[in-house]
């Protein structure tokens, strides 16, 4: 079983959809995080080191990760997705674009 951490900057569009949709995929526990200290569910060192995959939706996430969390990265995969903060949770678009860009990685 590998653990899949997807994080946006606020936890309340992007990452949470992608949590929803890979939730049920075979082999993987999902969660999701947000970068930003209102995000919904801010992200914490203890959920990076939790995850074996880190899936970021921006290149500025990757950035603000790699600096704050470097410790906890050791090992890890960290995967910028470039899909920008352009859609609603659960968008058909974005379910469409994540399912394209995250199963290669898994």
């Amino acid at each position: 079983m590998k653990n899949v951490l997807f994080i946006c900057s606020q936890n309340r569009l992007r990452s949470p959809t992608a949590e929803q949709v890979f939730a049920d995929w075979p082999g993987i526990e999902t969660s999701s995080a947000g970068t930003n200290n209102d995000a919904e569910n801010p992200l914490s060192s203890e959920e990076i080191e939790w995850a074996d995959i880190v899936f970021v939706m921006e290149k500025a996430h990757r950035s603000k990760i790699q600096a704050g969390y470097r410790s906890s990265l050791k090992g890890k995969r960290l995967i910028c997705l470039d899909i920008p903060d352009d859609y609603a949770f659960m968008d058909p678009a974005l379910v469409e674009l994540l399912k394209v860009k995250v199963p290669p990685h898994l």
